[in-house]
């Protein structure tokens, strides 16, 4: 009697895990959490959720959602109990569903098609009749004919009065809905060995700052294993416009002491290194920043210099000529007043970055002028040199996400393996098919039956195709 009840409870669980209704429940669930953890930012910081909530619910009420949705784990829902625990309920349940299932279809797969008696093709659910003109060998080699063409393997079984052929294709395409649901378990696994073993973090790297940590989002320093390096930053704009172009991040690698790898990163080409990887994310202003102005000077002559070290006030000379030069000024962001001709500074983001510069030669000043970074004609001289402002560095940062996803390639495993399984059950069907040939009165009667678990009008599209062959057509 215990036995009984024991195998009872067993039985109920089992078909409680094996449920399609389970199934439903859970990726519905998972779904719409996932929506509530695209809107809520995770890991932030307290008061950007909080607007986020009072847009959607309102002031005076956000503040209270917003404590009761920390304590449910919204706001790092993708560590939390609850949805790693809904995760782990779901592949239970793909698990046992396929292990429920599995061994009729394996069954199916590897049951040999036998013959079929003449009253039994009144069951087939795809059935075509034909009778053609002579004897049960000519026709049965016409027909051989044609199913080889369609590309059929068959077994040819003979009986006293009348011969049948059989075959099928596909059979394995019923593993496709299997394959599938590991690829949904390989991708699973994958996520959550990147969320349970991997971190997403921050870094603002002002230009010649080497950090060897990164930052959660709640500002705790995350190791990194090596030092990273910001060589230099720098910002492509539109032509004759202050929109961002493109964001440029000169990083190297260093480890004990030694650059091991370096590589300029833009937006969608990021750096990676011992399986963490650096995204170009955002920039700004390092606040005080002493900087130094790097200009490339070029005499008429053709003779270069490149000056990578001087500040506001320091002078230098003009290569093979007696006339130097001095920085008496610097904008960030240079625009000339329409009404007045007055030059004038519109932001302190390093937009449009110019210094005023006055010409000497033989101490005697010449002239004094602006020029521009973005606009390289302001660099030439009345006389033929050229002053060119190539930087102004170290007064800049480079914003990095930082990640590390150990699991990445288990859902990239996962993404290519679902793909194929897609593949395969929505577009590969098990076709069963049986000819048989029976001679009458000198004529033979030739009976198409098949069946096929889907997409079945295709496959008596094809059935139709073979008969209009037989019947001397063209396929």
């Amino acid at each position: 009697m215990t036995k009984k009840e024991d195998t009872g409870f067993i039985d109920r669980v089992w078909n409680f895990f094996a449920s399609v209704k389970l199934a439903i429940v859970l990726l519905i669930t998972i779904s719409l959490t996932s929506i509530i953890g695209t809107v809520i930012e995770q890991q932030a910081a307290p008061e950007e959720n909080i607007k986020v909530i009072s847009r959607l619910f309102g002031e005076s009420i956000a503040p209270t959602l917003y404590n009761i949705f920390l304590k449910m784990g919204f706001m790092d829902m993708y560590h939390s109990w609850w949805f790693v625990a809904l995760l782990l309920l779901f592949c239970c349940n793909l698990i046992i569903c396929s292990f429920d299932r599995l061994p009729r279809i394996l069954k199916i797969i590897r049951e040999p098609m036998v013959p079929i008696k003449d009253e039994s093709f009144k069951g087939v659910a795809i059935k075509r009749e034909l009778r053609l003109k002579g004897n049960l060998i000519k026709v049965s080699n016409e027909t051989a004919h044609v199913l080889k063409s369609f590309r059929y393997n068959f077994a040819e079984i003979k009986e006293e009065k009348n011969i049948q052929f059989l075959t099928q294709k596909g059979r394995y395409s019923r593993l496709g809905v299997y394959i599938t649901h590991f690829s949904i378990l390989l991708i699973l696994t994958g996520a959550l060995i990147g969320g349970l073993f991997g971190f997403k973090g921050f870094l603002n790297l002002p230009e010649g700052e080497t950090s060897t940590v990164a930052y959660s989002r709640n500002g705790n320093p995350i190791p990194l294993g090596f030092a990273i390096r910001c060589n230099s930053f720098d910002v492509e704009y539109y032509k004759n416009m202050d929109m961002p172009k493109a964001y440029k991040s000169d990083l190297s690698i260093i480890v004990d002491g030694k650059e091991v790898e370096r590589k300029t990163i833009v937006v969608n080409d990021p750096l990676t290194y011992n399986g963490i990887t650096f995204y170009q994310s955002s920039y700004g202003m390092v606040p005080g920043a002493d900087g130094k102005f790097i200009l490339k000077v070029v005499s008429k002559n053709g003779i270069e210099k490149v000056y990578d070290n001087l500040k506001l006030g320091d002078s230098f000379d003009i290569p093979g000529t007696s006339m130097s030069a001095k920085i008496l000024d610097f904008s960030p962001a240079l625009a000339i007043n329409d009404k007045t001709g007055k030059p004038y500074t519109y932001s302190d983001e390093l937009v449009n970055p110019a210094i005023y510069i006055g010409v000497y030669d033989k101490g005697a000043e010449k002239y004094r002028g602006w020029i521009l970074k973005r606009y390289p004609e302001t660099s030439n001289l009345p006389e033929g040199h050229k002053i060119e402002f190539v930087d102004y560095w170290g007064v800049k940062y480079t914003g990095l996400q930082v990640r590390n996803d150990p699991g990445v390639w288990v859902v990239y495993i996962g993404c290519i393996t679902i793909t194929l399984g897609l593949i395969i059950a929505f577009f590969i069907n098990h076709k069963r098919l049986w000819v048989r040939l029976s001679e009458e009165g000198g004529s033979t009667r030739v009976i198409f039956g098949g069946s096929a678990n889907k997409n079945k009008l295709a496959f008596e599209r094809e059935i139709e195709r073979m008969v209009r062959v037989l019947e001397g057509g063209r396929k």
